[in-house]
């Protein structure tokens, strides 16, 4: 046995459970508002308008955070911070007290062995951009002396980590939108390795910048529903016709079992399985037939121990494109061969928008709460589900859960053909 597993407990102890939860988005500032309002059918969308110096005003639709991430963090922490790492310190921050510890120190007071992995897909794009924008205007000596550590993609993870004294590892998997997953399927590793006995995990994004959703307008990926928002996202609906852009992030607390029970930890879940693969396709496209999606969502079952008839909720990644929910309808159907009926399959884009590399970590958090809570949350703006999809999409009201045991499967899938899939379990 090497140094490193004789340190942790044995491998039959090492299941990932998960006791603390956070989330920032254009719902809510923290996990209750957020999904008090999903729950509720609230959309989280709008109108942006952007002054342009040079031409007409450029107006998007966008999904801004309800609450600004620097109001929650003191003013030198946040001054010192790219906004996409602000968000990821909020949620950190709720997620470690919920886990049970008053402050983010007492984490690493505690003794526990503590690990960082949080993803981010563009990451501290407005702070490049920012500086960039310094250097023209104002000259090299006006760059600030934080540029560098703020652009790197790690800051996010990094600033985490130096919060919680994260010194079993601080990760950062840049896997576009797939990142967040990533993030939670490497913590899930670091677990049953005896790594770490606890990860703060997720991810964080923050990108509604003119440059990113102009670029993203010019691959004709956003919804171009500008005079209704709240109906512009509109995943597996017959008449979606792109995704809209959000921001904020997803934590979670994951935990060996050995360490949640001998610390007496409440548990909302356990992280069971991960799938990944790649589509080897295209760089922006998915693969005919979702393929390479069917291929995670099979292995992360396989991890899990699962039968794809124990699953009884999907939080679909679902981001509102023609061709990528399709695609993935058909790789669901790929791997429930027996039928998706009695699944509920949840699009919550719809009223968060799509936040990149923070939206497989905030859809896992959501599934958590769905198993914890029994309540498959809504599709607040499905008027009628594609006939070419065949799924049963909880449309504008939340739909209840079975009793007896609960699994759930979420998907993520990102530009450059990432596919993750991550399995759940009630708590019980």
């Amino acid at each position: 046995m090497s140094p490193r597993h004789a340190a942790g407990p044995p491998p039959e102890e090492r299941a990932a459970v998960v006791t603390g939860l956070g989330l920032t988005t254009a719902l809510g500032g923290d996990v209750p508002s957020t999904w008090r309002a999903l729950l509720d059918g609230v959309c989280g969308i709008e109108r942006l308008d952007f002054e342009a110096p040079d031409g007409p005003a450029q107006t998007y639709l966008a999904a801004r955070a309800a609450v600004e991430p620097g109001t929650a963090l003191p003013s030198a922490k946040a001054a010192h911070c790219d906004r996409s790492a602000q968000f990821a310190l909020v949620a950190a921050q709720e997620a470690v007290r919920d886990a049970g510890f008053a402050e983010a120190s007492a984490l690493a007071a505690s003794g526990s062995r503590v690990a960082v992995v949080v993803g981010v897909g563009l990451g501290g794009l407005t702070s490049i951009l920012e500086q960039d924008h310094r250097l023209r205007t104002r000259g090299a000596g006006r760059v600030s002396p934080r540029a560098i550590p703020v652009m790197l993609p790690n800051h996010p993870a990094a600033e985490v980590g130096l919060l919680v004294g994260a010194k079993a590892g601080v990760h950062t998997p840049v896997s576009a939108c797939a990142s967040g997953a990533e993030a939670l399927s490497q913590a899930l590793g670091i677990i049953r390795d005896g790594r770490a006995d606890i990860v703060v995990a997720g991810g964080a994004e923050a990108a509604l910048h003119p440059l990113a959703l102009a670029g993203f307008a010019r691959l004709r990926a956003l919804s171009r529903r500008l005079d209704d928002p709240k109906s512009a996202s509109r995943p597996f609906d017959a008449d979606r016709d792109g995704f809209v852009m959000g921001e904020g992030a997803g934590m979670l607390v994951v935990e060996s079992a050995a360490h949640a029970a001998a610390r007496g930890a409440r548990v909302h879940g356990r992280l069971t399985g991960a799938g990944i693969t790649n589509d080897s396709h295209h760089v922006a496209q998915p693969a005919p037939g979702g393929t390479g999606c069917a291929a995670a969502v099979d292995a992360a079952l396989r991890d899990a121990g699962l039968r794809p008839e124990q699953v009884r909720h999907i939080n679909a990644h679902a981001t509102s494109t023609p061709l990528g929910d399709l695609g993935e309808a058909q790789a669901l159907h790929q791997v429930f061969t027996n039928g998706l009926d009695d699944v509920a399959v949840s699009a919550t884009k719809a009223a968060l928008g799509h936040t990149l590399g923070a939206a497989g970590a905030i859809e896992a958090v959501l599934t958590v709460l769905a198993l914890r809570d029994r309540t498959a949350p809504p599709a607040c703006s499905l008027e009628r589900v594609d006939p070419e999809i065949g799924l049963n999409v909880v449309g504008r009201s939340p739909a209840p859960l079975p009793s007896g045991p609960l699994a759930a499967v979420t998907t993520s899938m990102g530009f450059g053909g990432h596919n993750v899939a991550l399995a759940f379990a009630d708590a019980s």
